[in-house]
């Protein structure tokens, strides 16, 4: 039969499987094949080739073939741990210093030296080739499972299923539920590293800038203790994982919970600006990736640091494009507008003194439709004692401020690092939360569709890795703006546009899988609950502070 492999028509016999196939194309120079599109949809390499399907390759330079690598590399840690510590599960809790930072529940309590066993017994599991093998069980069947081995998240979680099965893995004698697909088996997991990083252990694996090997280690020390403080908080309010929300909606107390999860973000700028105006601080910076609240926070800040008696400017970063014709190219030839050297840093270093000098300053405006900077008679002059509160992507990088002494800066780093979980095992990745937030929000008020959103979403991730993350660490203070109650409101917003996409689009795997994450929550429906100065209105509509 023909089949058509990445453009390429092909002739291959009947009742093959993509594994199969896979087999008789040269891929030694890209990185590791881990499953397949079949006609826009996501496959494991076991599925079967049918007559006529397009087949495009997933490898682990694609999201998708991360995810599917770092889900198959759990489950062997986690059978690993099983098997040795008699008792002891593993709770897999977020992405850090890329890879995935767990720990170990029950009585046995984390040395250094445990790492060495595991990693045996993890190349003891990789080195038989053990298969991952699918199953449907019935919803009394996995519960006998999961009462088993003591995994109290699932449980609940099936409280919330609307099928009579669930689709199962085993890991020879170990099964467990996963959100998403696995390799065929254990050997393909050929690159990863374990690190301690107390109390737990990163789980460090290949990237999609770095798919031939596990990256170099990078340390997000700050970024772990916001981390932390979300779950210490999420274990207060006994939201953890999402059958926790769910009971709490249901159980009428989801009024209770976003009064006290707004307290929390108002409490946290409140607490920035104080520390602001204590260290008499003139020039705010403010970055994070998209999607992450920044500019809702930036003019939340903006109102603590008048409470405390400033008088703050705001400055834009945008403004300072170089005009077009200047604009870098990327390796594609197409215009780069994520990189520095898209913004004209001399001129806004050299405006920026004159400002802080208190000399009365003329700004551009950059009209975006001509690709020109103008100047329309805007001036700003301010007194030695008011700050500048400058917002954008490179804003923690000290090019854009190196006429500005160190002593001077104050540097923000605001992202969506939500502490929810779907269970212990399948953790809900932070780029989800801010994706879902940029599709409603590009729908609501860029006229743009949920599939122009996902078809960008690579490129947005592509510039946070260069540009921002590099320098998150060099913050000053780091403000969390999740809401452990927003998935349940987006998921309406987010529900109608993502169906919308079909099966001829590229991105058609994508929003299916975001649709099938969706429908693990309930919903919040009445949003008069939420306040018009929530981060989360600056998505949904219907912000006070815009």
């Amino acid at each position: 039969m023909k089949v058509i492999v990445e453009d390429q028509v092909m002739s291959v016999s009947k009742d093959i499987t993509l594994e199969g196939l896979l087999k008789e194309i040269e891929s030694a120079d890209r990185p590791l094949i881990v499953a397949a599109k079949v006609n826009n949809r996501l496959k494991e390499l076991i599925h079967p080739v049918r007559e006529g399907d397009s087949v495009e390759w997933v490898d682990l330079s694609h999201t998708d073939g991360m995810r599917i690598y770092q889900r198959s590399l759990s489950f062997i840690f986690i059978r690993a741990v099983m098997e040795l510590y008699q008792g002891t599960n593993v709770e897999v809790k977020h992405s850090l210093s890329q890879g995935l930072y767990c720990e170990l529940t029950g009585e046995h309590h984390l040395k250094r030296r445990d790492l060495r066993d595991i990693e045996e017994r993890m190349r003891g599991i990789i080195g038989e080739d053990e298969p991952f093998n699918q199953m449907l069980m019935s919803i009394a069947e996995a519960r006998e499972a999961f009462e088993k081995y003591g995994m109290c998240s699932k449980l609940d979680l099936l409280k919330y299923r609307d099928k009579d099965f669930v689709k199962m893995y085993s890991l020879g004698w170990v099964k467990d539920y996963f959100y998403g697909y696995m390799v065929p088996s254990a050997g393909y997991i050929r690159e990863f590293e374990l690190k301690h990083y107390k109390p737990g252990i990163l789980l460090r694996h290949p990237v999609p800038f770095s798919p031939h090997g596990v990256p170099p280690f990078r340390e997000d020390a700050q970024l772990f203790k916001i981390h932390q403080e979300a779950e210490q908080w999420g274990g207060i309010l006994n939201v953890g994982f999402v059958a926790n929300l769910n009971d709490k909606i249901l159980s009428g107390e989801a009024p209770e919970l976003i009064k006290v999860a707004e307290a929390l973000h108002e409490k946290k700028i409140a607490r920035i600006a104080d520390q602001i105006s204590q260290e008499g601080k003139r020039v705010i910076l403010i970055a994070g990736p998209s999607s992450s609240g920044k500019t809702s926070f930036a003019n939340r800040l903006l109102i603590q640091l008048i409470v405390n008696g400033l008088k703050p400017i705001t400055l834009s970063t945008d403004d300072y494009f170089v005009n077009r014709e200047q604009t870098p190219l990327d390796e594609k030839g197409e215009y780069d507008f994520d990189t520095i050297k898209a913004v004209d840093t001399t001129l806004f270093n050299r405006d920026l003194k004159c400002i802080l000098d208190g000399e009365k300053t003329p700004i551009p405006t950059f009209n975006f439709q001509t690709g020109q900077r103008e100047y329309l008679g805007k001036f700003i002059e301010i007194d030695e004692d008011q700050p500048v509160i400058i917002e954008g992507i490179h804003a923690l990088n000290d090019e854009l401020t190196r006429e500005v002494l160190i002593k001077d800066k104050f540097k923000i780093y605001v992202s969506a690092l939500t502490h929810l979980n779907i269970d212990s095992h399948n953790r809900i990745p932070t780029t989800d939360v801010r994706m879902l937030r940029r599709i409603i929000r590009d729908h609501q008020f860029r006229g743009h569709d949920a599939a122009r959103t996902l078809s960008m979403w690579p490129m947005v991730r592509k510039g946070e890795e260069l540009y921002i993350f590099p320098f998150q660490e060099n913050a000053d203070a780091m403000f969390n703006s999740a809401l452990v109650y927003e998935m349940a409101v987006l998921r309406k917003h987010a529900l109608p546009l993502l169906e919308k996409i079909g099966p001829e689009e590229m991105i058609y795997s994508e929003a299916r899988r975001l649709i099938r994450f969706l429908g693990y929550f309930v919903d919040i429906e009445d949003e008069s609950l939420i306040p018009k100065t929530s981060i989360l209105k600056e998505f949904i509509g219907g912000s006070s502070l815009f």
